[in-house]
């Protein structure tokens, strides 16, 4: 499935939340009607549903009734193991409000659609090679961030814009946090964002969250190889099945949500190759605490 769009805290870490529970009845679902030799209006018709809602349940696309999962099951011929299971997966689907839902209507498609993906993930992987990734931005770098030329936020949007980029950052402070792996191209070391003194600020962040155990840093030094220059920033998002791993895309007009199989494949050797050609953690925090000396003698 690609998607492509423009424009309450837990202390805990469930294996799978709502929003990943939808998808993977989704899969299930539609895995079924296949199998079932139905189209999505026979299957509805038969299961006494529309159309329509064979299909929003295959995409994952708002709340589930449970009934009607059990008569779609019914009508594929799934055994009753499987029924039970995926009934059970509808009623614990129900989207309950996260922290971010205050903001939602100020919200683009695609935040909308990242939040409970990155609430729920419990693993992330960063390869970014324009800025310091969003959960370990500093207030004062994302607010230089927001100040650069061709923002269109007025004073309050960037308020509201830095507590919600705060308030991400906490599930990596929660009981069980997601595993976090971040590749930063070089550049973004070097790239002055606010000031020397802003910069030092942020690579300190870096090296102490670099030493959490759930925190890796890597950085892709300059003279890595062309394969790794060829690559923007994207971000997978991981639970207990990897086959419902999402990739995130995102540039300056929109952003993409990949979970076809061969998007996932593609993008694990990616992350496999830049594993091996990025410095290990050690050499790279050793890079960025010579980067942080730079930023502040040139600030003097």
């Amino acid at each position: 499935m690609t998607q492509q769009s423009t424009s309450a805290e837990s202390t805990g870490h469930a294996s799978a939340g709502p929003s990943t529970r939808r998808r993977q009845l989704g899969f299930r679902l539609l895995a079924l009607r296949k199998a079932s030799g139905l189209s999505a209006e026979e299957a509805g018709t038969r299961a006494g549903v529309s159309k329509a809602t064979v299909s929003r349940y295959e995409q994952a696309k708002g709340n589930v009734r449970w009934n009607q999962v059990d008569q779609l099951c019914r009508v594929y011929g799934a055994s009753d193991a499987e029924r039970l299971e995926l009934i059970e997966w509808a009623k614990n689907s129900k989207v309950t409000e996260g922290w971010w839902v205050p903001y939602a209507g100020r919200l683009s498609d695609p935040m909308r659609m990242l939040l409970p993906l990155e609430y729920e993930a419990s693993s992330i992987w960063h390869l970014t090679v324009g800025v310091i990734p969003g959960l370990l931005q500093t207030r004062e770098y994302a607010a230089a961030i927001s100040a650069t030329p061709g923002s269109a936020l007025d004073p309050q949007a960037v308020t509201e814009f830095l507590d919600m980029r705060m308030q991400r950052q906490k599930i990596l402070n929660r009981e069980s946090p997601p595993d976090l792996h971040v590749v930063l191209d070089e550049s973004v070391l070097h790239r002055k964002v606010g000031g020397g003194d802003v910069m030092a600020g942020q690579l300190d962040v870096l090296l102490d969250r670099g030493r959490e155990p759930n925190i890796t840093i890597q950085v892709l030094p300059f003279d890595a190889g062309a394969y790794s220059a060829a690559l923007s920033t994207f971000i997978v998002y991981g639970g207990a099945d990897p086959s419902l791993d999402v990739i995130f895309i995102e540039n300056a007009v929109g952003a993409l949500f990949l979970e076809e199989e061969e998007a996932r494949q593609t993008y694990n050797n990616a992350r496999t190759f830049l594993r091996q050609e990025a410095l290990d953690p050690d050499s790279s925090a050793e890079l960025i605490a010579e980067t942080r000396k730079k930023h502040l003698r040139n600030q003097k």
